[in-house]
C-alpha cells in the first residue's frame, strides 16, 4: 500500500484502487501533446514540429535540485524554431515541478540534444555515466531510438515525451496524449448513447495512419463503418463519396487539426451533406478556436483531458515565468513529478518496470493514465461537445480503470 504524499497546492493524490490492487501513486498529470503551443505555434498532430534549420550553439548541461536520485531530462533546448521554443518551456515546467514538491530526493540533470538523433544519443550517454537512474524525453519520435539503445543495455527505463506509438517498446514508456485513446473514448462514447454505424474522413497523412488503425478497431468492435475515406489537399472527392453515404451512418468522425477539421466539414456541406443530422465527432485536436466559431460544427463531441488541469498549471507558470506555457509543457512538469513520487514512495524498486506499469495507474488535473507494457499509455479522458466560444464537457473523466 503506497501511503499518502506530503503534497504542497498543485500537487496529485492517489489514484482510486479496486481491493485487489495496490493503491496507486500519486503525481501531477499534464496535458497532451496534441495541439496547439502558445501564443498561436500550431503543432503538428504529432507534437511540435521537427525543428527547422540549423541549431543553435548546445546549450551546457544543468544540473538542479540536491536529491539522490539522479534523473535526465533531454531536451532539444537549442534547437530552431519552435522546437526549441517548446523545449525551453518544458525546462521551465520541470524546475517548476521540483520547486513545487515536497522535498523531493531528485536531482535533474538537464541535457540539451539540440533536436537530433545524434545528439540525443551523445548527451544519453552523458546521463548515463553521471550515474541516472531514469531519463525523461527526448521528445522528437526520431531521437527516442537514438536514447533506447543506449538505456536498454544498463537497464535504465525511458519516458520520453513522443506521441509515435511506433517508438515505445521494452523500457521505454510514452508520457503524452496518443490519438488512440482519443479514439477509444470517443467511440465507445457515441456507442453509449446509441450510435452504432459510423462513417469517417481523416486525413491522408503519419496522423491519419494512426487514427484509422484506432477507428477500424474501436468501431468495429461497438458497430460498423458504413463509410471511410481519407483525403490529401482536395477534399472535394472523398466528401463527396462520404456525404452519399451518410443516410445509413448516424455519426461522423473527422479526426483533423482545427483548420482542416473546419475545411473538411465545408467540403461535406458542398457535397450535398446535411452535418446537421449526424452526431460528429473527433479528436483532442478539435480543442481550437476555429472550431467553436464554425457553426457547422456546433454539438460536435470529442474526447479530451479536462481543460481545468491545464488552466491550473497555466496559471501557476504565468505567476512564476510572466508568460505563457506551452501545451506541451506539462509533459515535463508531470514527468518530473512523476519521478519525484516514486523516489519518495518505492524504495529500489521506484523506476522497475512493475512499478511503471502498475495496472491501477496515476491520477491528476488531467485524469487518469497508465502505462502498457508495451510503452504506450491509457487515458481517461472526459467527452467534450463544441459550443460557441468554446466546450462544455459531457462526460466527465473516469475515476478509476476497469480491469
Amino acid at each position: 500500500m503506497v501511503g499518502p504524499l506530503n503534497r504542497k497546492p498543485g500537487s496529485s493524490v492517489p489514484c482510486p484502487s479496486s481491493p485487489t490492487r495496490r493503491t496507486a501513486l500519486g503525481l501531477i498529470l499534464g496535458a497532451p501533446l496534441l495541439g496547439a503551443c502558445a501564443g498561436g505555434q500550431v503543432s503538428s498532430p504529432f507534437g511540435p514540429s521537427a525543428p527547422e534549420g540549423p541549431p543553435g550553439p548546445q546549450q551546457q548541461p544543468l544540473a538542479v535540485g540536491t536529491g539522490q536520485v539522479k534523473v535526465g531530462l533531454i531536451l532539444p533546448l537549442s534547437a530552431a524554431g519552435n522546437a526549441g521554443v517548446a523545449a525551453q518551456s518544458m525546462k521551465n515546467a520541470a524546475e517548476m515541478a521540483l520547486a513545487e514538491f515536497q522535498n523531493p530526493n531528485i536531482q535533474l540533470l538537464i541535457k540539451d540534444d539540440s533536436g537530433s538523433p545524434q545528439g540525443a544519443q551523445q548527451v544519453t550517454q552523458q546521463a548515463l555515466d553521471e550515474g541516472v537512474e531514469i531519463i525523461l524525453g527526448p521528445l522528437f519520435a526520431a531521437s527516442v531510438p537514438a536514447t533506447a539503445q543506449l538505456t536498454r543495455a544498463r537497464g535504465i527505463s525511458v519516458i520520453a515525451f513522443s506521441t509515435d506509438s511506433s517508438v515505445a517498446g521494452r523500457g521505454v514508456y510514452l508520457l503524452s496524449f496518443l490519438p488512440e485513446s482519443d479514439v477509444n473514448r470517443i467511440v465507445d462514447y457515441s456507442a453509449s448513447i446509441g450510435k452504432r454505424s459510423f462513417a469517417a474522413l481523416l486525413p491522408d497523412n503519419a496522423y491519419g495512419n494512426v487514427v484509422e488503425a484506432a477507428f477500424k478497431q474501436a468501431a468495429g468492435r461497438k458497430g460498423r463503418i458504413v463509410a471511410f475515406e481519407k483525403y490529401t489537399a482536395d477534399r472535394a472527392g472523398a466528401a463527396r463519396t462520404v456525404a452519399q453515404s451518410l443516410g445509413s451512418a448516424d455519426a461522423l468522425f473527422i479526426a483533423d487539426d482545427g483548420e482542416s477539421v473546419v475545411a473538411t466539414a465545408d467540403a461535406l456541406t458542398a457535397a450535398g451533406a446535411n452535418l446537421r443530422n449526424i452526431q460528429l465527432l473527433g479528436t483532442g485536436l478539435w480543442d481550437n478556436p476555429r472550431v467553436y466559431a464554425n457553426a457547422t460544427l456546433q454539438g460536435g463531441l470529442y474526447a479530451a483531458p479536462d481543460p481545468s488541469g491545464f488552466r491550473a498549471f497555466s496559471g501557476r507558470y504565468r505567476a512564476k515565468y510572466g508568460t505563457d506555457p506551452v501545451r506541451t509543457a506539462t509533459l515535463a512538469y508531470d514527468a518530473v513529478a512523476l519521478v519525484a513520487a516514486l523516489s519518495k514512495q518505492q524504495g529500489g524498486q521506484r523506476f522497475a518496470p512493475e512499478t511503471l506499469t502498475n495496472p491501477s495507474g496515476f491520477a491528476g488535473t488531467d485524469g487518469l493514465f497508465r502505462f502498457r507494457s508495451d510503452g504506450t499509455n491509457e487515458r481517461g479522458l472526459a467527452v467534450m461537445k463544441v459550443a460557441s466560444g468554446g466546450s462544455t464537457p459531457v462526460a466527465g473523466s473516469p475515476k478509476s480503470f476497469g480491469a
